[in-house]
């Protein structure tokens, strides 16, 4: 009896032992795959930076490689698409693309399209312009309402504006579009709108616009009593969300949830923490991706990392002023970076909370590895394309879709 103790004991034991060697190696296992995603690579980046500015810490430009270990399929789904600018997934999971010149499509995940639906009114859509992004109103299977950003043009000059409209039943038409907000002031130019927008898990929107290139307006977005160069924050009826930084403070508009923006098209909500990102395009050089915080001055054009295009310093030639925010991470040269998505599916793991920006003049997709407040290892996707990646959108299915200014639809998933 005590020798049939004695054996029970030491089986258990040998159990014990052999469960908490599993527990170790699934947890070092977990480590290894945590660790992995840093960038252990050289940089993607090996053509010399316009400047010879140094970055304010480490790994803020040319963080090191990273390349998806998972197999996936990039499939070209649908081509023929007239200047598209966003992609958004409706909660069906099929798929909104707005055309520049002032209509949208309807997608299914093979890539079939719906004929243009028409319903806005007259933009402007000369060089940056036109109809630009599209979200649907988080109720939208009962209202079937969807919010668009556009270019508007009057005999004033132009600007970023939000509309919304329902999209009628048969699906042929937006109804009763109209305007409920005006990113002040009107000038008469086609540059730099921003014109993403996106709402909030309480169902308010935020919107981004540009300072609109020119000389002349350049300085507004330092300007409180402009909405040029900044992120607005508003509701779903335009007007300017309680709680916002600059209520009550004299000249400042209401709206205003941060500012010294340049050219912001890319902007996405951090799936776990529910902070907000934006890129934005910089002059030759000094493209950014910025963690938003409300009030916070995000120094354009006192501060960048990029020059003016005849290779001139912008302003005094300085990167790091007191009050103002620096970039998470910036390009030197460009990315040219647009449209973003952070992927927060498990379809491949390895991608999941990654963020996925359009490249426009670099012609790829840069995909971020991000911890915290850092960005930790960068990937280059259909750099061989020979696109100009304006949107990337995350899809219901687990896959990323992109739109290119050539017209093409792309589909990028997981390999079956």
């Amino acid at each position: 009896m005590d020798i049939l103790k004695i054996g029970a004991v030491y089986l258990l034991s040998l159990f014990l032992l052999s469960a908490s060697c599993d527990e170790q190696k699934s947890n070092n296992e977990s480590h290894e795959e945590v660790v992995s995603q840093k960038g252990t690579l050289p940089p993607v980046e090996n053509r010399e930076p316009n400047t010879n500015y140094r970055p304010a810490f480490e790994g803020q430009t040319r963080v090191g490689g990273v390349k998806t270990s998972t197999p996936y399929e990039v499939t070209v789904i649908a081509e023929g698409l007239a200047k598209p600018w966003a992609v958004t997934t409706l909660p069906d999971g099929r798929l909104l693309i707005t055309q520049k010149g002032g209509s949208l499509r309807i997608a299914t995940s093979d890539g079939s399209l719906s004929e243009p639906i028409t319903g806005f009114p007259e933009v402007d859509d000369r060089g940056q312009g036109g109809l630009l992004d599209v979200a649907p109103a988080p109720d939208f299977d009962s209202s079937r309402m969807l919010y668009f950003t556009l270019a508007e043009r009057t005999p004033q000059g132009s600007l970023t504006a939000v509309g919304k409209g329902r999209l009628s039943d048969d699906e042929t038409a937006i109804e009763a579009f109209r305007i409920i907000y005006r990113a002040i002031p009107y000038f008469d130019n086609s540059m730099h709108f921003g014109g993403r927008l996106l709402f909030n898990k309480e169902g308010n929107l935020f919107v981004s616009t540009g300072e609109r290139s020119d000389l002349a307006t350049r300085y507004n977005a330092q300007k409180l009593e402009t909405a040029h160069g900044k992120v607005v924050h508003i509701t779903p009826e335009g007007e300017p969300v309680e709680g916002n930084p600059f209520i009550g403070k004299e000249g400042a508009l209401p709206e205003i949830y941060s500012y010294g923006h340049r050219n912001p098209q890319g902007l996405d909500i951090h799936p776990v923490t529910g902070e907000l990102w934006l890129s934005e395009m910089g002059p030759r050089g000094g493209d950014e991706l910025n963690l938003i915080k409300p009030g916070k001055d995000y120094g354009w054009p006192t501060i960048t990392y990029g020059i003016e295009y005849n290779g001139n310093a912008v302003g005094e030639g300085i990167t790091t002023k007191e009050g103002m925010e620096q970039p998470v991470y910036y390009w030197d040269p460009v990315l040219s970076p647009s449209g973003m998505a952070f992927y927060a599916d498990n379809e491949i793991p390895e991608w999941q909370n990654n963020l996925f920006i359009g490249g426009l003049n670099s012609n790829h997709i840069a995909r971020l590895v991000i911890e915290g407040d850092r960005v930790v290892g960068e990937e280059r996707l259909l750099a061989n394309e020979g696109q100009r990646f304006r949107d990337v959108g995350a899809g219901s299915d687990g896959a990323l879709y992109a739109v290119t200014d050539e017209g093409r639809l792309y589909r990028i998933a997981k390999a079956n």
